[in-house]
């Protein structure tokens, strides 16, 4: 493995759709943890859903693909992905906000 595909990397996620109140941010911290990614998941007052992921490229793909199947209740209409810088002091993956 070369050393690239190891780096970690952080993406920041917009998802949108019907994805406020059908349980997205605990089936994104669900997957979070089975993948090992650190970061956090918040709903955003425009009705959308953020995602920060910390992870190597492997990581994030897989939780690409997951973000855009979302939770039997949700609708997925758009995942918005960009890079971002990593963000220190995170351990964990966390559910923010009520």
């Amino acid at each position: 493995m070369s050393h690239t595909e190891n780096r970690t990397l952080a993406k920041r996620y917009l998802i949108r759709g019907r994805v406020q109140g059908v349980g997205f941010r605990w089936f994104v911290e669900r997957e979070a943890h089975l993948l090992a990614i650190t970061g956090w998941v918040r709903n955003n007052p425009d009705g959308s859903v953020e995602v920060l992921a910390i992870g190597t490229r492997e990581q994030l793909a897989g939780l690409r693909s997951r973000l855009q199947e979302g939770p039997r209740a949700a609708r997925v209409d758009d995942v918005d992905e960009s890079e971002t810088e990593p963000v220190s002091g995170l351990s964990s993956f966390q559910v923010r906000g009520a």
